[in-house]
């Protein structure tokens, strides 16, 4: 073999070393453990979501569908889980608005917004969304 290199091809790839990953890893350290409960919480903003999908198709169906849906959602079953989705729920958007500033980085001119800006932005914006929502929902009931 002159000037060329032989090369010894083996049919099967070489198996590289990986370091095993337990199960629990993120339980190791209380900010991994709050990120997984974090994305955990999405299961539930996506059951508030659907029952909303849910609510929107009782009120298309009619009066008799809309009751049906209205005494489903009184059993105590539905008060139980719904109320444990709401803790989980206002465990997502805290801590969503806690992240939103390492998300989205805002500059005026050159300088960047402090996070603690941005934090307190969105919780004013909750709350007057939450403000509006009352006024119309207590508008609409009186």
């Amino acid at each position: 073999m002159s000037g060329e290199q032989s090369h010894v091809h083996t049919p099967y790839h070489p198996r590289w070393y990986r370091r095993r990953m337990p199960l629990f890893w993120w339980s190791s350290q209380l900010s991994y453990t709050l990120y997984m409960i974090r994305e955990f919480t999405s299961v539930f903003v996506g059951w508030f979501a659907f029952l909303g999908l849910f609510f929107m198709r009782a009120l298309y169906q009619g009066p008799e569908a809309y009751e049906a849906f209205l005494a489903r959602m009184h059993s105590p079953g539905f008060y139980f889980l719904n109320g444990i989705a709401f803790l989980f729920v206002l465990f997502h958007a805290f801590t969503w608005f806690h992240a939103a500033p390492k998300a989205n980085v805002i500059r005026l001119g050159v300088r960047r917004v402090p996070d603690a800006v941005i934090v307190v932005g969105h919780y004013l914006a909750w709350i007057a969304l939450s403000a509006v929502v009352a006024w119309i929902w207590v508008g609409y009931r009186l």
